[in-house]
């Protein structure tokens, strides 16, 4: 199978070169070209557009930032869709609402093409180890297409259902990674109120019941949310933002997840959401 990839940042990269090592013909573009340097000692091609990279795949993964960039490399005059045969596929691995991967599969079934949603969780070192935790959404047979591929760099690879399952699921794993930020970071700044250290406290829950990735997070930004907020802060309010509106919209209530995932954002200087998130009323 061929493979384009779009979005070499900081996890994108590390799954675009775990894609080339495993021996799949790939072609590369960027739309900040010194982000391919990283590739110069690799097979990898280079393509001058999004269409001449998708006129040499098979399958186009995409891994940018947010909703209008995946929309535009997609759809735009030198967009994938110009470019991809009829057959081919575009994985969506940006966490965007589910409704634009629905969105754009309508306009890519006009070119005989099929989309699959499937973000990824994990981060950079996840990457560059082959062990993000992939969650797809799509029909089943174009799932297991894609598989060989997104197992390059995940493990698992987890199919969630019909397309957009894959972008709640991440959303739903934002939420609550946001909630419990705001947990560890107030469980540790309690520590110094007893005499207790907060990193020492840190290091032992860790290895206790209370542990978390978050609270691993935490520890290494030095016990607060401080060191996270200029980086995490505004992508976190951009997910934990997609999920409340997802239930406000279907009148699904968020308990006590939305609240906490608030105090996180507002620990990180967000503004906070619980009250645009307020369930419709079930009719």
């Amino acid at each position: 199978m061929r493979v384009g990839f779009i979005g070499l940042g900081s996890q994108g990269a590390p799954m675009a070169r775990r894609i080339v090592e495993a021996g799949f013909a790939t072609t590369l573009w960027a739309r900040r070209p010194a982000t391919l340097a990283a590739f110069a000692d690799t097979a990898a091609r280079r393509a001058a557009s999004p269409a001449e990279l998708a006129a040499a795949s098979d399958l186009v993964c995409v891994c940018v930032v947010d909703d209008a960039d995946v929309e535009q490399v997609v759809t735009g005059e030198q967009g994938v869709l110009t470019g991809l045969r009829r057959g081919g596929v575009i994985a969506v691995h940006s966490t965007v609402h589910p409704d634009t991967c629905r969105r754009l599969a309508e306009r890519a079934q006009v070119h005989g093409v099929s989309v699959v949603d499937a973000p990824v969780s994990g981060g950079g070192k996840a990457a560059a180890e082959g062990r993000l935790l992939v969650m797809a959404g799509g029909e089943s047979g174009t799932v297991a297409y894609c598989r060989k591929v997104f197992e390059a760099f995940g493990d698992p690879v987890v199919h969630m259902g019909p397309l957009g399952s894959g972008q709640i699921t991440k959303l739903l794993n934002n939420l609550l990674f946001t909630a419990n930020l705001a947990t560890a970071a107030d469980t540790l700044a309690l520590a110094p109120e007893f005499g207790i250290d907060r990193g020492a406290l840190a290091d032992v829950v860790l290895h206790g019941s209370g542990a978390s990735f978050a609270l691993d997070r935490v520890k290494e930004g030095g016990g607060t949310l401080d060191r996270l907020a200029e980086r995490a802060g505004p992508l976190l309010r951009k997910d934990v933002k997609l999920l409340a509106g997802l239930a406000e919209a279907a009148g699904v209530p968020t308990g006590s997840v939305l609240a906490a995932a608030d105090a996180a954002l507002d620990h990180m200087g967000q503004e906070c959401l619980t009250a645009t998130a307020t369930p419709a009323p079930r009719k």
